[in-house]
């Protein structure tokens, strides 16, 4: 099993400007092996130019480059080739599907954020000062960099990488994991939701800690004082320009910081319990889609009421909730620890009685309160919704194992 840490670095000045440099150096790479591909294809000659070719051209640019490309781990700028590499794949998998392709795009400095060192030792090395109590990690062309370690790396370690959040560094690594946690014989189903963040088949609640509406009048705030600057290039800001910038992505960084926290930790109490996890294979960007304007058919360029107003109150507190990130973590960490996760269809789930199986829009009379018309059964919505959620899911194991 393959399990992900990341660390906060802590770089001196100059440290830190070297790994600005190597972050805009490799950036430099990208762009300039995605302008290699889209000139040989608008050639007359329709060259196509892939990851191998240009592999073979690092040798020639870093000794012609030297003080830059020279620099830095070979391995490292052979991961960006393959980064690209991976995105005209991707672009080339949608043509073929029929989906929006999104042609890989040209990226700024402040967009390139991160770097991959593919091996352990190879450009990189962590915890390269074993004899010391701080740990630090050394990397190509920035040296010995300290590292905030707040708990142990277990398993060895593959690959390392560098990225940057705001003006922060982090060192994210993954290493191999030994054996799967033990069973526990324990099953649960979870119901998703806004007023409360989680319900289980058990009948316990994890709140909604609504990290985005804590910030808001903060995030308000800052984006107010942005918009006061025009809009530049990040090379044309003045200073204060640039530490509005920098304010407004602080704040949004803390928030997902906390929204992750929030997931990983919620995700783990359930992988650590259970051995069975059931969830509502919930389609969330159909969930937060606008609604469709409605015109008045009695007056020509005049539209009726739609409720756009509520439904995008709603859509910030779906997006607040990061039931996505949650699901993509659970799935995650279920299959690190030999869990099982099963998505099963959610319609109906916090409508049907959990006793007596009768199904009915006048079962659930408020968002909270669950009260069966045909046998009288109460309970509360969400619990009712993550019990039918175990039972299908339970349904749908033993089918996919018979």
């Amino acid at each position: 099993m393959i399990r992900a840490y990341k660390f906060l670095l802590r770089p001196t000045v100059r440290q830190a400007q070297a790994l600005a440099e190597m972050l805009q150096d490799h950036c430099s790479l990208y762009n300039g092996a995605l302008q290699e591909r889209r000139d040989a294809w608008r050639h007359v000659s329709r060259t196509s130019v892939g990851y191998g070719m240009q592999s073979a051209q690092l040798k020639e640019i870093r000794a012609f480059d030297p003080e830059r490309q020279g620099r830095w781990s070979f391995s490292s700028q052979q991961a960006t080739l393959r980064r690209l590499d991976r995105a005209f794949a991707a672009f080339f998998r949608r043509v073929r599907s029929g989906d929006t392709p999104g042609y890989p795009r040209f990226r700024g400095v402040n967009r390139f954020d991160t770097v991959d060192f593919p091996k352990d030792g190879d450009g990189c090395r962590w915890d390269s000062t074993a004899h010391e109590a701080v740990t630090r990690v050394r990397l190509q062309g920035v040296g010995h960099v300290k590292v905030n370690q707040h708990r142990p790396v277990l398993g060895r370690v593959k690959t390392v990488s560098v990225k940057r959040e705001c003006r922060r560094w982090f060192v994210v690594l993954t290493a191999e994991q030994p054996q799967p946690l033990p069973t526990t014989g324990s099953v649960v189903g979870i119901d998703l939701g806004i007023a409360n963040f989680l319900a289980d088949s058990g009948g316990a609640f994890v709140p909604n800690p609504r990290h985005g509406r804590r910030a808001a009048v903060k995030l308000q705030a800052a984006q107010q004082a942005l918009s006061r600057f025009p809009r530049c290039k990040a090379k044309d800001r003045t200073a204060n320009h640039q530490r509005a910038v920098d304010k407004v992505a602080l704040l949004h960084g803390r928030v997902r910081r906390r929204r992750l926290d929030h997931a990983h930790k919620t995700a783990l109490d359930l992988v650590r319990r259970h051995d069975v996890i059931a969830h509502e294979d919930l389609k969330i960007r159909n969930m937060s889609t606008a609604p469709a304007p409605k015109s008045d058919p009695d007056r020509a360029g005049a539209f009726l009421l739609n409720g756009a107003a509520a439904k995008s109150g709603l859509n910030r507190s779906i997006a607040d909730a990061g039931w996505g990130v949650f699901l993509r973590i659970l799935h995650a960490k279920a299959e690190s620890a030999g869990r099982e996760v099963i998505a099963v269809d959610p319609r109906n789930t916090s409508r049907t009685c959990p006793h007596c199986g009768h199904t009915a829009k006048e079962n659930r009379p408020s968002q909270e309160t669950f009260h069966c018309v045909a046998c009288g059964h109460t309970a509360h919505a969400d619990t009712v919704a993550a019990t039918n959620v175990l039972r299908a899911g339970l349904v749908r194991r033993h089918a996919n194992t018979a």
